[in-house]
């Protein structure tokens, strides 16, 4: 089907929202042309973005990524499609390998019916810390191990764009001396300061795990490794806004530390997203799911309970970042980090249509996916 879109406010290339008709063909998004009858979609009164793409998920709609099934995996992508999330790239936990190799061959072996587009596989575990493990399970955490990772990534089809690490672990600088040039290697799960943050960076670490979250907090005596990251130019940094990881101010004091083109939302969701409040897993842990929040038993937060989108809204709606920087975060950096910026993340011609429109409350009003209306046009002010 061809598509018009018009009377909508388009985020453009410039990261601003300007009038302009959008057109879709096969699949893509296309200049106009003469030659080409298109059915017109009026969005008047809304907002168009591109789809969402969330690099460190762990589940959702009661089912975790590393349950290692194909079923799973588009029931996953279907959910986050519904919530104008058009490109996943789901993250792992601190298992055994045998485990992760299940989990690494289901992936492979995705080729989705509808949902979003598995671009992806994020590894967080289990070359991590024991202290600040977090929700990761700790039977499990083991020193990098280079050998074991190349087989998981063949396991996957070569699909893991990201892996995980504590820098100041046994054999860390030996792991990203070698694989440095085949994978994203993050900061993550980690004890380290301030130098030794700065010595991964400078080795060839350049992105951070869930930012704030699962390392030492900043100090001004003891900067840690956020002060390390900021001063390091090219190291990008994820963020989780549901508004229980971080508070609101130290979001956008973090902003004027690292600017909008270095931060990267996520939600770092578990299976209780889309679910009601009761007991679920991370990782074959028990967490417990009270509205926006998800915690262990002990109080230890396990995940987050929003979606990408969720995250978008609370940035915005309630700690009052722009819309435009939001979606710069959600869509336009992610999909830069990962690779894929030359067909995702952007309204341009050639890329592939995966749109979304927005309403004032930013409510998902339409979701358009591989050129097809996946969601229906809903009324501005539904």
């Amino acid at each position: 089907m061809n598509y018009r879109i018009t009377g909508g406010m388009v985020f453009d290339p410039g990261f601003v929202f300007r009038k302009a008709d959008v057109y879709i063909s096969d699949g893509r998004i296309v200049e106009k042309t003469e030659d080409v009858d298109f059915e017109d979609i009026d969005i008047s009164g809304l907002k168009l973005i591109p789809g969402l793409t969330d690099i460190h998920f762990h589940g959702c709609k009661g089912h975790d990524f590393c349950e290692g099934d194909v079923s799973v995996i588009q029931t996953m992508a279907d959910y986050e499609e519904s919530q104008g999330i058009t490109q996943i790239c789901p993250a792992t936990m601190t298992f055994p390998e045998e485990k992760l190799l299940k989990v690494m061959e289901a992936a492979k072996s995705f080729r989705g019916e509808g949902g979003a587009s598995l671009v992806g596989i994020n590894m967080e575990g289990p070359f991590i810390s024991y202290e600040k493990r977090g929700a990761q399970n700790p039977d499990y955490i083991m020193k990098p191990d280079s050998a074991m990772f190349r087989r998981l990534q063949e396991a996957s089809g070569n699909r893991i764009k990201l892996v995980a690490l504590a820098p100041e672990t046994e054999g860390s600088a030996e792991f990203i001396k070698e694989l440095k040039d085949e994978v994203i290697i993050s900061f993550a799960h980690s004890a380290a300061d301030f130098d030794s943050a700065c010595k991964a960076f400078e080795s060839g670490v350049r992105h951070m795990t869930h930012i704030h979250n699962a390392m030492a907090p900043m100090n001004h005596r003891e900067p840690g490794p956020v002060f390390a990251a900021a001063d390091t130019e090219y190291v990008e940094a994820e963020m989780i806004c549901d508004g229980v990881h971080i508070h609101p101010s130290a979001v956008r004091a973090t902003f004027k530390l690292f600017g909008d083109d270095r931060i990267i939302f996520i939600s770092d969701s578990m299976e209780a997203v889309g679910m009601p409040d009761g007991e679920y897993e991370l990782g074959g842990i028990p967490v417990i799911k009270r509205g926006i929040r998800a915690t262990q038993e002990n109080g230890t937060i396990a995940g987050s309970a929003a979606n990408l989108m969720d995250c978008v809204r609370t940035a915005v709606l309630e700690m009052g970042l722009p819309l435009e920087t939001a979606v710069k975060c959600a869509a336009v950096n992610p999909a830069r980090s990962i690779g894929i910026y030359d067909s995702f993340g952007s309204i341009e011609a050639g890329k592939n249509a995966a749109l979304v429109a927005l309403n004032d409350r930013l409510d998902v009003c339409l979701v358009i996916n591989r050129g097809e209306i996946v969601v229906p046009l809903r009324p501005a002010s539904h």
